[in-house]
């Protein structure tokens, strides 16, 4: 069954990926923040990642009213690219063609992790 991204069922579907991988949770068990994907002129997606765990998850109507320690946007033509794997998103912010608010440096540091959570989102079988 394909679930509608961005949408209620496509974030839980991510949160099961990435809570029943063991490459995202090795790779990211030193990861602390909250990141907030945001999806220009539409809604986002917040999640509440802790040592290798999505301890929350939400679909959000209004990314401009839900914060978080990084803010991640880029069109849906973007989200596209990355969750069919034709964009690396570390690559996409270096190229400017995904936006970043939040320390860069923490990324860089944690680029595994970031690759892996684009693997759990690629599993998740999606319509746009």
């Amino acid at each position: 069954m394909a679930y509608k991204f961005p949408g209620r069922e496509w974030v839980d579907e991510f949160v099961a990926e990435i809570n029943q991988s063991d490459a995202y949770a090795n790779a990211a068990k030193m990861w602390e923040g909250d990141v907030l994907l945001v999806i220009e002129n539409h809604s986002g997606v917040y999640l509440d990642l802790w040592h290798g765990e999505c301890r929350g998850a939400e679909y959000v109507e209004d990314p401009a009213a839900r914060g978080a320690e990084f803010v991640i946007s880029a069109s849906l033509e973007k989200w596209q690219k990355v969750l069919a794997g034709k964009l690396d998103p570390v690559q996409g912010m270096m190229t400017r063609q995904i936006k970043l608010d939040g320390n860069l440096v923490k990324i860089m540091k944690n680029v595994k992790a970031a690759q892996e959570l684009v693997r759990c989102a690629t599993r998740v079988d999606t319509e746009y």
